[in-house]
């Protein structure tokens, strides 16, 4: 099993610590497609899996869900949260066994999440304290220096219920001088480049692990073709995610990087459990990540 750069007690003091100026943001990857992000000592968690829910659900069926990487930290000892994404249904991007700790420890976080998720959250969750936020590609919440605007997603399809609500979505959030795209799970959608575009994004978190039909599941974005959008939405920094979880649905980073080679579009590849700092908009290349 694949190691954590840092976890459990490590990590929750690399956490505690990071500074709560306005002009850095910290970013931590914790497996899958979760990241947690602090500007100015307020705390945002996008689309948390911290649980074996889906490896325990698939033991015993033909589409086993075996765990790559482990896990760094238990979710009710994450503390400090007020915001937290679910960008659509799937169980590692809204998991009970994740989001209800959470609640524990963090009573009354507000959970973005599509309009026609809401049902199957409320059964996820249960008697957990948390407030629900329906947010889709015609809405946004402004709060306390945050923004977030839901970004239409494509899994395999855009999907909308009979409202013009979509089932799948992305997170463009805007912290301060920081501007971050979440895709949640997505193949290419040029209205997705266009959001990118127009709100000059320093920071993205793109799947790599790709769209094959063999795996029986809804894909994503390969490595060439996430490198690629985030070329053509002019992103300061993109970061890969989606890989190294499950066995059966995930591929190594090397073609992404490779892509972003190519395309001279800055990456960085994080270890689960690893810190990225991104300092103000100063010069192209004015981020770094601390080891």
């Amino acid at each position: 099993m694949i190691q954590a750069f840092q976890k459990d007690e490590a990590l929750l003091a690399d956490i505690a610590s990071a500074s709560t100026d306005d002009d850095t943001l910290h970013v931590w990857w914790l497996g899958q497609s979760g990241f947690l992000v602090q500007w100015a000592g307020e705390r945002l968690l996008f689309d948390p899996y911290l649980s074996d829910s889906l490896t325990n659900k698939y033991a015993q069926t033909d589409k086993p869900h075996v765990r790559m990487t482990e896990r760094c930290v238990d979710p009710g000892k994450l503390t400090g949260l007020d915001r937290v994404t679910a960008s659509h249904v799937h169980t590692d991007h809204l998991d009970g066994e994740t989001l209800v700790p959470l609640a524990q420890a963090n009573p009354g976080f507000r959970l973005f999440l599509p309009h026609p998720v809401i049902a199957e959250a409320k059964k996820r969750l249960g008697e957990a304290a948390v407030t629900l936020c329906p947010i889709g590609d015609h809405d946004s919440y402004h709060e306390d220096g945050w923004e977030l605007h839901g970004v239409v997603a494509k899994h395999n399809e855009v999907l909308r219920d009979e409202h013009d609500n979509c089932h799948f979505t992305g997170f463009l959030v805007k912290c301060g001088p920081f501007t971050i795209y979440h895709s949640g799970d997505t193949l290419w959608h040029d209205d997705i480049v266009k959001v990118l575009r127009e709100n000059r994004c320093d920071l993205a978190f793109l799947p790599i692990n790709g769209h094959k039909p063999g795996r029986r599941v809804a894909g994503n974005l390969n490595g060439t073709e996430a490198a690629a959008l985030a070329k053509a939405g002019n992103v300061r920094l993109v970061v890969p995610c989606h890989f190294e979880m499950f066995e059966f649905n995930t591929e190594p980073p090397d073609e992404f990087i490779k892509a972003c080679v190519r395309l001279e579009q800055p990456c960085r590849v994080l270890r689960c459990g690893e810190k990225l700092e991104m300092r103000a908009r100063c010069g192209a290349d004015d981020y770094f990540a601390t080891a």
